[in-house]
């Protein structure tokens, strides 16, 4: 969803007679829109495989319209709730993003754990299997075992 279809469907609720409180799922579907559209106006900005202007130009645009979006939310609550209201929505934004931020790490760090424990278990197969291999070479070669 782009961050105009999510302003403005905020705005209709708002006109609808609904409080911000009650919009807490469109006004994080906003942010999380504002946030992609920085996101990959940055992927395509830093990409060494951006060739074509009209790319990284229409990445720009969405990331300005995505701006701007934000700024008229900005307006819209400061006019309805008050400038406290919307410094409070900026704090919980922070904290939500930070407490993303920490789940990815930890998702990442219990992903490389596994991944640490399946190559332990991995080398010991086949550590114990070259054991296993070369003993009963060794064996057949001293003559132990016939085949």
């Amino acid at each position: 969803m782009d961050p105009m279809s999510a302003l403005a469907m905020i705005k209709a609720g708002l006109s609808a007679g609904k409080q911000i409180h009650s919009l807490g799922k469109e006004i994080a579907g906003f942010f999380d829109s504002v946030d992609d559209s920085n996101k990959k106006h940055q992927k395509k900005k830093n990409s060494i495989f951006t060739s074509s202007n009209e790319e990284a130009l229409d990445t720009f645009m969405q990331k300005e319209r995505a701006k701007d979006a934000e700024l008229q939310l900005k307006e819209i609550i400061t006019q309805s709730r008050g400038y406290s209201a919307y410094q409070e929505l900026l704090n919980l934004r922070r904290e939500i993003r930070l407490e993303r931020k920490e789940l990815e790490r930890q998702a990442r760090v219990e992903r490389e754990e596994l991944q640490n424990k399946v190559i332990t278990i991995i080398v010991v197969v086949c550590g114990l299997v070259l054991a296993a291999v070369s003993g009963g070479a060794y064996l057949w070669y001293i003559g132990m075992i016939k085949f």
